[in-house]
């Protein structure tokens, strides 16, 4: 007891300043714990506010071609406008900068899926499936042995963004839980439809320092995904239901959380088909399409904020139908510069009335800006054409950057017709016809060559004849009658 009221009686005279200092500071503690909730927040949001700051100061390559249109100030630090037909570029903002895609890769395995399985195929799901999907990441819930058709796991890629359904997708099309067997074929296809700086380690986005794309490459992924009408309408479906089934005892039914689909917060009244995304790393991804007065755009925001991925969507799309549109080369172009390949220009072939050799395709177009006239556009003709009935493409640009090509298109050759028709078809209006007047000419050269052999060996029988031959005979009994009737006239 005495040393206990020894112990506080020293305490509390000599440190009684302290103890107050101290209970200050515990006080003034606990209100920094209190308060770290809300400080932390508005960290977060001014580190993401300056973000977005840095990103909408970065250059937009498009705005820096002359007399092109001015596109639109995005948040994205990423995003591209492309025309989903000629994969022309309309609007640029670091497109082949590598990003993390999120959710967005499942555009590609949905893709890679639709083209290789019937829609009726039943998927199983492995405990690998079930269990390597993280339960803070998107899915549907789903167990070990349970089925769904692979419509169904379409739909939960795409609507729900079920990562685990991804999961057993890949399984389902390479029979093993080796997710780099499918990243393979992913690598490979995504090549073949032209990315050029992606690299993908799983099929559903999943976070991974080897999984990036580009703008420019989920868009070449978009030309191919919104390209199939299924998997648009899939998109754009407002709710996921699964029927109760043996397989699948509870039933499924989720909501489509994407805002720009029909009845979304921000609906887009031309939206063909999107697919969203987001990872902490990734941030806001979306990829879409919108189709309006013949224009078909496809629009890849990366690295956004909510709600600004969608917000910057609408406004390139706006940008876009407002300020370009499809031109018919076939109707616009009047002239073409040859060059020493002996291809010959006319408003009409050398025979008339008969069809053209080669002619220009009817249906390719090329995309211009309204701000620029069709006489502006710089064309180039190559040969190199894969294509077995054209001869050659004509390539368009302004500026460097690429508007379209036409390709010229060998004549259809009918072979139950006679040479001459009988009656003149007219002339499509507007259009090249390319003749090789190098080799008519030789033709020609050749024909004259011999009909004047003909004509000079003609001359030379009838009047340098050999004696005693038949033409000699002849001559000499018809001088004899001539005689014997003049001496009858006598």
């Amino acid at each position: 007891m005495l040393k206990t009221h020894r112990f506080k009686k020293p305490f509390c005279r000599i440190h009684l300043h302290s103890r107050a200092c101290l209970f200050s500071a515990l006080l003034c503690a606990a209100g920094l714990l209190a308060a770290s909730p809300l400080q932390a927040h508005a960290s977060s949001f001014a580190d993401r506010e300056q973000r977005l700051e840095r990103q909408r100061a970065m250059a937009v390559q498009s705005n820096e071609v002359p007399n092109w249109p001015v596109g639109p100030v995005v948040n994205a630090e990423s995003a591209i406008l492309m025309d989903a037909d000629t994969g022309v570029i309309l609007y640029s903002k670091n497109i082949h900068q590598k990003e993390y895609p999120a959710s967005t890769t499942k555009t590609l395995t949905a893709l890679i899926v639709s083209e290789q399985c019937q829609l009726d195929e039943i998927v199983t799901f492995s405990h690998d499936a079930v269990f390597d999907t993280p339960r803070d990441s998107s899915h549907i819930a789903m167990d070990v042995g349970q089925e769904l058709t692979l419509e169904q796991s379409l739909q939960a890629i795409l609507i729900c963004s079920a990562n685990e359904v991804c999961y057993a997708l890949a399984e389902h099309i390479t029979h093993t839980t080796d997710w780099s067997v499918f990243a393979e074929i992913m690598n490979e296809r995504a090549a073949q439809l032209g990315c050029l700086n992606s690299h993908f380690v799983n099929p559903n986005g999943l976070p991974d320092e080897n999984h990036y794309t580009t703008a420019y490459d989920l868009a070449m992924i978009g030309r191919a995904f919104f390209d199939n009408e299924m998997l648009c309408k899939i998109t754009t479906t407002r709710r996921m239901e699964f029927p109760v089934t043996e397989k699948l005892p509870l039933g499924k039914l989720e909501n489509n959380q994407m805002m720009i689909i029909p009845g979304g917060t921000y609906a887009y009244e031309y939206l063909v088909g999107c697919k969203t995304g987001f990872t902490d790393d990734a941030r806001y991804c979306l990829v879409s399409c919108a189709e309006k007065n013949g224009l078909k755009l496809i629009c890849v925001v990366m690295k956004d904020e909510q709600p600004y991925q969608y917000e910057d969507t609408i406004a390139l799309f706006d940008y876009g139908f407002a300020n370009f549109e499809k031109v018919n080369v076939s109707q616009a172009e009047t002239k073409y510069n040859i060059d020493d390949i002996g291809l010959f220009y006319g408003g009409n072939d050398v025979f008339g009335n008969s069809k053209p050799l080669l002619s220009l395709n009817k249906d390719d177009c090329i995309i211009l800006p309204k701000t620029i006239p069709f006489e502006s556009a710089e064309s180039v003709i190559t040969y190199d054409t894969e294509n077995e009935n054209q001869a050659a493409v004509i390539s368009y640009s302004y500026h460097g950057m690429n508007l379209g090509s036409v390709g010229i298109d060998f004549a259809a050759v009918k072979t139950d017709s006679s040479i001459f028709e009988t009656e003149a078809e007219e002339a499509p209006q507007n259009s090249f016809v390319f003749v090789n007047i190098r080799l008519i000419l030789i033709i020609l050269g050749i024909v004259a060559g011999l009909f004047l052999v003909r004509l000079a060996l003609g001359a030379f029988l009838r009047y340098y004849a050999v004696p005693g031959s038949a033409m000699d005979r002849r001559r000499a009994n018809s001088r004899r009658r001539r005689r014997r009737r003049r001496r009858r006239r006598r």
